[in-house]
């Protein structure tokens, strides 16, 4: 169930319309189930799972590309990320903080523009090339170099951080081809702390609790309505005295706990949400937002771990828990992740305490509310 969300209910009904005209017809059945098939309820009910998922459904869109239907999910962007050698500041707007709907028209807008069209052109003529990006610039270029292109195929990757480098035979734009061209190019979408933080919030504001308001003073923020701006992964730290830290046990978790994942220096550098925990079936979905992901991958996107049901109290951190997302490098050729996978990131550094899981406590009894009635 939870693999097949990521289809259909993305598509809003006048995109539907776009794809096939009949689906517009006033009061058409097929038009009904769509919208009912769209919901998060179809799929989760009417309680806090499904709050979620509506939040997470918000991040992806689809297009007509080049004839081509499309469905994108929200990339990932982060502040001055691959700024090291650019010798400036890559900031994007609302510092990877923004609300989706907002970020997609932004989107809407680079799509639509003269520049995505030749490069859509571009990946589309048939004639193998590299395309070579250019964060600084916002801006993209091509080489058909048959040396160039020789090397890339033979391992030797020639871009920089902050000038990705992508070999393509050009046989039309696919979803990754979009993806790199809005992240370098438009620099567009969130990280992953302001993708939790959109995801608490929604949460929040379905159960009557405005988080931002709630925290704008503890954020630093002069006004709620700046409050997400200022929400990193620092907020998600185990010792947030605004957070419970739960043990990782799998039987202890519950949507909306946020998972920590640790860097080299013991701070916390990833964070993510559970969306649904299902003790019988032996499955965790969670919900993240990062480029160090597989190519279809990157952005947006569910993550899934399962465990043998028998064992409840295994912990997240024991090898017979199975974490499926496997890292990657963001554009291929650049150097390999630290991690292959997200449950080697969780157990590493278990000197500096390691992943964890945190609970907001302000959202306890909401949360707890809505866990055993059902409904928001």
């Amino acid at each position: 169930m939870f693999f097949l969300s990521l289809l259909m209910p993305c598509l809003s009904i006048a995109e539907e319309a776009r794809i096939d005209p009949r689906l517009s017809s006033p009061g058409g059945t097929d038009t009904d189930f769509l919208a009912a098939y769209s919901k998060a309820s179809t799929d989760w009910g009417n309680g806090v799972e499904a709050v979620i998922e509506e939040a997470y459904r918000k991040c992806f869109r689809t297009y007509i590309v080049a004839g081509r239907v499309i469905t994108l999910h929200l990339p990932f962007a982060e502040n001055n990320e691959r700024s090291e050698l650019a010798g400036k500041n890559l900031a994007v707007p609302w510092g990877g903080k923004g609300d989706p709907l907002g970020i997609w028209d932004q989107i809407d807008a680079l799509i639509a523009s003269p520049d995505f069209s030749r490069y859509a052109d571009a990946l589309s003529d048939g004639r193998e090339k590299i395309v070579i990006f250019d964060l600084k610039t916002r801006s993209w270029s091509t080489t058909s170099d048959w040396f160039a292109i020789d090397q890339m195929k033979g391992g030797v990757y020639p871009g920089l951080p902050h000038q990705p480098c992508v070999l393509t035979k050009a046989r039309g734009i696919s979803e990754p081809d979009i993806y790199n061209y809005l992240y370098s190019v438009g620099r567009l979408g969130v990280d992953c702390s302001g993708f939790v933080w959109y995801v608490l919030t929604s949460l929040a504001r379905a159960g009557g609790l405005d988080l931002n308001r709630a925290l704008a003073r503890y954020l630093g923020a002069s006004r709620p309505s700046t409050a997400a701006w200022y929400i990193g992964t620092w907020f998600f730290d185990p010792r947030n005295r605004n957070l419970e830290v739960v043990k990782d046990e799998v039987r202890n978790l519950r949507p909306a706990d946020v998972l920590v994942f640790r860097g080299e220096d013991g701070t916390t550098s990833h964070s993510a949400v559970i969306q649904s925990v299902d003790l019988t079936g032996g499955t965790i979905r969670y919900l993240q937002s990062t480029d160090v992901a597989g190519q279809y991958d990157r952005g947006v996107h569910e993550s899934v771990i399962t465990f043998d049901p028998r064992t409840p109290s295994v912990s997240l951190r024991d090898p017979a828990v199975i974490w499926h997302q496997r890292r990657s490098s963001p554009f291929p050729g650049e150097a390999n992740v630290d991690f292959w996978d997200d449950g080697q990131r969780y157990r590493a550094y278990p000197e500096k305490g390691g992943g964890a899981v945190v609970r907001l406590k302000m959202m306890k009894k909401l949360v707890e509310g809505q866990l055993t009635t059902g409904r928001m």
